[in-house]
């Protein structure tokens, strides 16, 4: 990488090894609220038309201590560590709460914000989670309404149809140039490690969006095209609601493989899909939530137009990926349930594929060193095979 373009990374590696600095900073500079959102599903355009910084709250990197009494050991590390974040005062810079989600154990997590301070609103809409059904259009709009208007008591005042509008189209835009590195990445250029792709996203969950914006593009005007070479291409799936440690992308990438696409919540998921801009807004941002699933779709949900499985493979097909790592959080029901049809569709397909169970504690990168070595001389070796 050359050294304009680690400079031009950096300060993006910054915050997204440190969200909570750039919160505080932000609230000093502006005097203006954050919003803490949970993911996966929350539409921060809303806060964002509000005048608020919507943040994506952020798994951080202590180790759990003062909330392991909070919950039960069996519920997944991001949430453990939100109730051990919220019981060490750590949320407490943020001015409220946005949800948009209904995993049980998420649930279970912001019981414990609630409780560890009740002076900052808590917002909870449910978004329809059977998405075929003829209702669910209107009950999706109903409930996008709800959350604006909700916005707007939170901020003080109402959020208004111009400004959510200009907030789309930032946000768009965002997205757009997140996905041209995506593509990028996909079509063979190694400029960008798998940990570099995990900063550039996870900074703009953070960061104000114009000022990531700016940022972007300045990363996008340093990189140079890199010409494909011959490391084994690897798909990462799964982690839907945090990031993987950068330690475990490292250990992958220094067995001599190349991460080209992946479906994680801190990748595609987070940017894959735009909201219209020649509707009404709040109409777009119901659209948005529900063509979101068609394009990449999730465990959580029910579409039966779509299914996982099959995007999986024709993600694969399309970034040449040469196999396949799926990457499962530590008690994830969703994806614990869904993973057999995963499985089952990659031995069909004869994708050779690893499972890793990730949690907060971290992995044994040894184990996960060897494993994946395992994992890329069976491809050689099937390539060797068939050629």
């Amino acid at each position: 990488m050359s050294e304009t373009l680690a400079a031009a990374l950096a300060p993006l590696a910054e915050i997204a090894e440190d969200p909570d600095a750039y919160v505080a900073r932000w609230k000093e500079r502006t005097g203006g609220k954050v919003v803490g959102a949970f993911p996966m599903n929350f539409p921060a355009e809303i806060a964002h038309a509000a005048g608020a910084l919507p943040v994506v709250i952020q798994e951080n990197r202590e180790p759990d201590t003062h909330g392991r009494n909070l919950l039960a050991e069996f519920y997944c590390g991001y949430t453990r560590n939100i109730a051990d974040s919220a019981a060490k005062g750590k949320l407490d810079l943020y001015d409220g709460f946005f949800l948009a989600d209904h995993c049980i154990q998420l649930l279970g997590a912001v019981d414990v914000v609630r409780f560890e301070s009740p002076d900052k609103p808590m917002y909870f809409g449910h978004l329809p989670t059977s998405l075929g059904d003829r209702w669910t259009p209107e009950d999706t709009r109903k409930m996008m309404r709800s959350f604006v208007d909700e916005m707007g008591e939170f901020a003080g005042a109402p959020v208004t149809p111009e400004a959510l509008s200009r907030s789309i189209a930032l946000f768009n835009e965002n997205r757009r140039l997140l996905r041209e590195i995506f593509e990028a990445r996909r079509s063979g250029n190694a400029q960008f490690t798998a940990e570099d792709m995990q900063v550039l996203v996870k900074s703009s969950m953070v960061m104000d969006k114009a000022e990531h914006t700016q940022l972007l593009r300045r990363v996008i005007a340093e990189a140079a095209e890199v010409p494909r070479d011959d490391r084994v291409r690897l798909y990462l799936s799964g982690h839907f609601s945090h990031a993987p440690k950068p330690e475990l992308l490292r250990a992958i990438e220094d067995c001599g493989a190349l991460v080209v696409d992946d479906d994680l919540f801190t990748g595609m998921r987070y940017i894959s899909t735009d909201v219209p801009e020649d509707v009404d807004p709040v109409d777009a941002l119901s659209d948005w939530y529900l063509k979101r699933d068609a394009n990449l779709p999730c465990s959580t949900l029910v579409q039966h137009e779509a299914d996982w499985e099959d995007y999986l493979l024709n993600s694969i097909d399309r970034s040449g990926a040469q196999g396949v790592i799926v990457l499962l959080v530590k008690f994830c029901e969703p994806h614990m349930l869904y993973y057999p049809e995963l499985r089952k569709a990659l031995d069909e397909r004869g994708v050779p594929h690893l499972l890793i169970e990730t949690e907060h504690e971290g992995v044994p990168e040894e184990n996960v060193r060897t494993r994946v070595e395992a994992l890329l001389e069976r491809i050689r070796r099937t390539q060797l095979v068939s050629s």
